[in-house]
């Protein structure tokens, strides 16, 4: 279990630049989208405004970072567990200013640490990273795109590179590391990713993520700024789960992707997969009528767990263009073909729509559908199920969909 260390920081600045293909770069300020964390009567709150575009929060000062996690430790009632400390924040972690100091603090309290997404582009001297693993540092999430200093030069602005990949080295074969790459077509794929991969299995690596980059809006950049690279067309979503297949045959160590797919335990939606049809007969029995509206990734794993558990005539899936279910928007539903829908409808749990426009745009055609939000999710993505068991993941879905199908039997229509 993890006690989150928050150290701020805003992308672009608190990270000595955007790399060129930072989901972030480009960000234009704008409209709140809603979410269902926005009041009843008004549209916007922290969350859907400032928060997703994530300006707000400069550095904070260290003995503020201490006392958050201090304060955790005191009420938490965290006495029985396995506690560690996650060091991250909206910045990059190894640009934080006061990262050894804070770090040495926490080693007083005598629970391992964890650095959180750092690419590693605050590092001017590899011999930080022997000093953090003194003070402590158990583990490490860091972001190398390629083991080819040149390409992380170019693409991520890296001043340092090979002082940053050293520190990488020594991280490596002293802590548990989970190496993670997003992939651009032509640029660090193919031959380059495979000679990343050497590079990270010699070095020790526990974990590689490879993630799927995003270039336009119906693949997941809602905050005004597709494409990010003008001319480049990001892996399909099955070029991209080949990818992952491929290295995954290829090196020793645990390889996942996001938004898809983890080879070992078939996250995401491994109910969906026929061999575990079994653990379907633990949920409940779906007894109303209503739609599940989802994204493009997720519509036919639903729809075949649907099929599975023999509720085809009572829930149908309809699909928005958008790759991730959480990023959908009010946009999207305005595009819905509302004579696909049911009387009610489940949207995503962490789409972002105001509860009261995602009612009036789903019901625009004279028919009043109850709209309400399903499970905040219905499985794990790549970046969570790598520290799971297949078992896990499992049970994880299992209670997703039991929520589910709690709030269609709820909020549906009855079939008589």
């Amino acid at each position: 279990m993890q006690i989150i260390a928050d150290v701020g920081g805003i992308p672009g600045k608190n990270c000595r630049g955007f790399c060129k293909y930072c989901y972030f770069l480009k960000v234009k300020n704008g409209d709140p989208f809603g979410c269902k964390f926005c009041n009843p009567g008004r549209v916007g709150c922290d969350h859907c405004t400032t928060g997703i575009r994530e300006i707000k929060s400069e550095f904070i000062p260290p003995f503020m970072v201490v006392s958050s996690v201090q304060n955790s430790l005191m009420l938490g009632g965290y006495r029985d567990h396995d506690l560690k400390v996650n060091i991250s924040g909206g910045g990059d972690v190894s640009c934080y200013p006061h990262l050894l100091e804070v770090t040495s603090a926490f080693k007083q309290l005598d629970l391992p640490i964890h650095l959180g997404y750092t690419s590693g582009k605050g590092i001017d001297d590899a011999r930080i990273a022997e000093d953090l693993i003194s003070l402590g540092v158990k583990e490490v999430t860091f972001t190398v795109f390629s083991t080819d200093a040149l390409l992380r030069k170019k693409w991520m602005g890296d001043k340092n590179p090979e002082e940053s990949l050293k520190a990488l080295k020594i991280f490596s074969e002293n802590c548990e590391v989970h190496a993670a790459s997003v992939i651009l077509p032509g640029v660090n794929d193919g031959e380059k990713l495979f000679q990343t991969c050497s590079d990270l299995e010699e070095w020790g690596v526990e974990a590689f993520i490879l993630m799927r980059f995003a270039n336009f809006e119906n693949q997941g950049l809602i905050l005004g700024n597709e494409p990010i690279i003008d001319g480049l067309n990001p892996h399909s979503l099955e070029e991209f789960e080949n990818l992952v297949r491929q290295v995954n045959k290829e090196f020793s160590f645990r390889v996942t992707g996001t938004p898809l797919y983890d080879p070992v335990n078939d996250a995401p939606f491994a109910l969906s997969k026929t061999k575990n049809k079994e653990y379907l007969d633990i949920l409940s029995e779906v007894t109303s009528e209503a739609t599940i509206l989802t994204s493009k990734i997720a519509a036919p794993f639903i729809t075949k767990i649907m099929h599975d558990m023999g509720a085809d005539e009572l829930v149908n899936v309809v699909t928005a263009d958008k790759d991730i279910a959480c990023l959908i928007t009010q946009k999207d539903l305005e595009e819905i073909n509302l004579k696909e829908l049911k009387e009610t409808v489940l949207i995503p749990g962490r789409a972002l729509v105001h509860d009261k426009k995602a009612t009036e745009l789903l019901s625009r055609d004279g028919v009043e559908r109850i709209v309400a939000r399903g499970p905040e999710k219905l499985s794990v993505d790549g970046e969570m199920s790598s520290t799971l068991s297949g078992k896990d993941v499992l049970k994880a879905e299992l209670y997703a969909f039991q929520d589910l199908i709690e709030a269609i039997n709820f909020f549906g229509v009855r079939k008589k």
